[in-house]
């Protein structure tokens, strides 16, 4: 830090400025930020290959600017905690090109894992060696109100089962889901067009469209969901929600 005139500062480029009277004050110009040059073709290419290699779910085959590429490249960057950008620079090439695939909490046969805090998506069948791995957005925590009962967008966490499947689009109250797969009551793992990196969906865990028939036809009913938290908030008790004016309140 820097005093100037009994004022403290921040460091950074320095000018003068002329007051009213002809007195002199030093303001600061920010400095320019240095922008990283755009990945090459060939950069492109190793990162997409060395992705899939690790287990990030995209298409080896697809050009370079389907959407496969950018979740694959979030999906690392959840798991190795950078900053979720979906851009490849050379420090995320660097950081591709030393990293280890993520390793599931459980081995055994097929099930799914949901990490809750990378909010990321492992589909893990250790028996064969298969571990696939997509981004996903889970439930918001804000308040909304559906059918007349206001509640919170939460994801359970805890153990189940994918109880039941549906092919193609499924539209519900909130929204449409595509090749749902049920786990608990109306909660499902189900593709969206809108899988942002933090979470924001009504509850249901939401993974891009691109993946979500493939990873339906992969999933049988019957397959273990394990859903979890490696590094929960401490315990508390949430707000409850505001009810809304046109809900009458029981009783």
């Amino acid at each position: 830090m820097m005093k100037l005139i009994g004022r403290t500062i921040v460091v950074g480029l320095i000018s003068l400025v002329t007051l009213p009277g002809g007195g002199m004050t030093a303001g600061l110009t920010p400095e320019p930020i240095r922008q990283q040059p755009p990945a090459t073709e060939a950069e492109l290419i190793e990162a997409r290959e060395r992705l899939a290699e690790l287990g990030y779910w995209l298409d080896p085959e697809a050009d370079l600017t389907h959407p496969s590429f950018r979740h694959a490249l979030i999906a690392f960057q959840k798991v190795e905690g950078r900053p979720r950008t979906g851009r490849l620079t050379t420090p995320e090439l660097e950081a591709i090109r030393v990293a280890a695939p993520p390793l599931p909490i459980e081995a055994g046969g097929l099930h799914l894992e949901v990490d809750l805090y990378r909010q990321i998506l492992l589909l893990v069948d250790t028996t064969s060696g298969l571990i696939r791995i997509l981004p996903i957005s889970s439930g918001s925590g804000e308040c909304f109100t559906e059918g007349g009962r206001t509640r919170r967008a939460i994801t359970p966490p805890g153990r189940f089962v994918v109880n039941r499947k549906i092919a193609g689009w499924r539209k519900s109250s909130l929204g449409s889901l595509y090749y749902p797969l049920y786990f608990h009551y109306g909660v499902a793992i189900h593709g969206s067009g809108a899988v942002p990196t933090h979470p924001a969906s009504h509850g249901c865990i939401r993974v891009p469209l691109f993946a979500a028939a493939e990873l339906a036809s992969l999933v049988p009913e019957g397959t273990p969901v394990i859903i979890y938290d490696p590094n929960p908030s401490p315990p508390k008790s949430p707000l409850p929600c505001p009810i809304p004016a046109s809900v009458t309140p029981p009783g």
